[in-house]
């Protein structure tokens, strides 16, 4: 909680004038009862009518005075609470952009999500809250038993024991409330998941004719949350009907030892009616205590969450550079498991000049985005360097590692935005270089028949366009910060063979300088490469040129004469 504590520090001084504002009217509520008694016991049995208006006109000043200290500063504590969670967010935000994707793996998109809009909203609540209740009921608590103490011992006693066991109640319940809420959250994180999924997947389920079975797994997980929110709810529902009782109980006390002191002549008629407007103040107050200590309670826990994220370490360091001694581009003895267990690429070793072409083939699981992760250090290898412009990639900060790549993965998202931006990627790059990196991913022919041109609005995800548009708009984004090294991964795949040639062509043609790197399952895509790695479970079992592969790689033939009618 410390971390997220840190953010209210800015606002301490508008904090503390909350503070003195709140305080303002408890002191402000806290007078009235006295007034009462003074009406009851003094105006009235003098028949004072001048002395009960102007005990009244002090009255409604007062409680006038009170509300509009309220509301000023309960709009102070939005404000405050508003603010701080727009910094916690942002900050959230971007810790998550520089978080490696081992990290990203671990946390899981999906929580981040949730920890991005539920838990940043807990945790503004909680803020929120504890300025508005947290301030005054305790104000009111503190200086409501102070005047009782102050007009009956005896009965502020009782009043004393009977709050104390509330506070002692709501600590129980709330020290058991906080891990519940946390799994609660976690079972929010699975239904995220879930709809991420079938958001992004809709396509597939529906042609797939698996809208049962989907309907099926997220009533599932709506069901686990509800069932996780419903014991966190549970454990924090006897919060109030635990202080309902020991209140009550405390009234129904005080009233009938307040009765017999009266009768007894040792207490006035008003300072028995200001007794119980304080122990109604009181009650009031305590039960706000344990409404506030609900919301606390789904803060704490979710501020952990948002800890966790804010103070993951940095788990990719930048080791001490050495001279630049490698390839452009290349790997020796490389190793590396996702899960630690079994290895997912092992002992790799291969390498390329500045401007050359390497071609990567291989089956679905074979290792070929891992390899090429591990070239963009999305992770870190196990074992073995990775070399990139002549040097260990370890040593290489992500300044320096910005701006070199340009890479197109499978299943890019597309923005909701125009063909430009999506182009540019909220780079701001000139209108001519976009149009010049379209042209060469052979998008600008259908760009020119779209509504506007590269001022055309896209669909959400691109889904007014074919998959192949979608991925030269994509090839675009990549070509268009003219990178030093180009990463295509199945890039592609959506491409007719003419216009995937055509597309080749092209890139050998305006990017004559370029490292490049394909992902392909087309032999002809990667014939003209100068090193093609072919991959099989992870290992590199074979490298050459296509024709040294045609002479020396069963498998590499093989895939040719399939996909080519013959080993050209």
């Amino acid at each position: 909680m410390k971390t997220i504590l840190g953010y209210l520090r800015p606002h301490a001084p508008r904090v503390a004038v909350g503070v003195t504002v709140k305080f303002s009217a408890a002191v402000l509520e806290l007078l009235l009862p006295l007034l009462l008694a003074h009406i009851i016991d003094g105006c009235v049995p003098a028949r004072d009518l001048p002395g009960v208006f102007r005990a009244g006109g002090w009255m409604l000043v007062m409680a006038f005075g009170a509300a509009l200290c309220n509301i000023t500063a309960n709009r102070m504590a939005a404000w405050v609470s508003m603010d701080v969670t727009r910094q916690l967010r942002r900050d959230l935000y971007r810790r998550t952009l520089f978080l490696s994707q081992a990290q990203m793996d671990r946390f899981s998109v999906s929580s981040i999500v949730s920890r991005l809009t539920n838990d940043t909203y807990n945790v503004h609540q909680m803020f929120d809250k504890i300025q508005r209740g947290g301030i005054r009921a305790p104000m009111l608590v503190l200086g409501g038993m102070v005047l009782t103490f102050l007009q009956a011992p005896p009965l502020a006693l009782v009043q004393l024991a009977v709050c104390s066991a509330t506070f002692f109640a709501i600590c129980w319940v709330t020290r058991r409330g906080i891990p519940r809420y946390a799994r609660a959250q976690e079972a929010v994180d699975t239904v995220v998941r879930i709809i991420r999924e079938n958001a992004a997947g809709v396509r597939v389920v529906k042609a797939l004719s698996c809208q049962g079975r989907e309907r099926d797994r997220f009533a599932a997980a709506s069901q686990a949350a509800k069932e996780a929110e419903e014991t966190a709810g549970s454990v924090m529902a006897a919060a109030n009907p635990l202080s309902d009782f020991l209140l009550n109980l405390g009234l129904v006390l005080v009233v009938l030892a307040g009765a017999a002191l009266v009768n007894r002549g040792w207490m006035s008629s008003g300072q028995i009616v200001a007794f119980l407007s304080y122990f109604t103040i009181i009650q009031t107050a305590t039960l706000g205590l344990a409404k506030l200590f609900v919301k606390y309670s789904k803060g704490v826990a979710s501020a952990r969450r948002i800890e966790e994220v804010l103070l993951a370490p940095e788990d990719q360091q930048v080791r001490p550079a050495g001279e630049a001694q490698g390839p452009e581009l290349g790997m020796r003895d490389v190793s590396f498991s996702y899960l630690g267990v079994e290895k997912d690429l092992d002992s790799a070793s291969f390498s390329i000049r500045k401007g050359e072409t390497l071609g990567i083939l291989g089956p679905t699981g074979a290792g070929k985005t891992t390899l090429v992760s591990l070239l963009l250090r999305l992770y870190d290898a196990d074992g073995g360097v990775v070399w990139l412009g002549g040097r260990d990639v370890s040593t290489l900060s992500r300044e320096a590692l910005q701006g070199r790549f340009g890479a197109v993965f499978q299943n890019e998202a597309l923005l909701n935005d125009s063909v430009y931006e999506n182009i540019s990627f909220l780079r701001n790059l000139p209108r001519e270089e976009v149009a010049a990196a379209a042209k060469t991913a052979q998008a600008w022919d259908f760009i020119q028949q779209l509504s506007g041109g590269l001022d055309a609005r896209l669909d959400i995800r691109g889904a007014n366009l074919s998959g192949g548009q979608r991925q030269r708009l994509l090839i675009a984004r990549a070509l268009a910060a003219k990178p030093g090294i180009l990463i295509l991964d199945s890039a592609d795949s959506a491409l007719d063979y003419r216009t995937a040639a055509a597309l080749h062509a092209a890139l050998r043609r305006d990017f004559p300088g370029v490292t490049l790197a394909v992902i392909s399952e087309r032999v002809a895509s990667l014939r003209d490469a100068d090193r093609i790695l072919v991959l099989e479970e992870g290992v590199i079992t074979a490298q050459g040129t296509h024709r040294e592969l045609l002479e020396t790689c069963s498998r590499y033939r093989r895939m040719a004469e399939l996909q080519m009618g013959g080993p050209a």
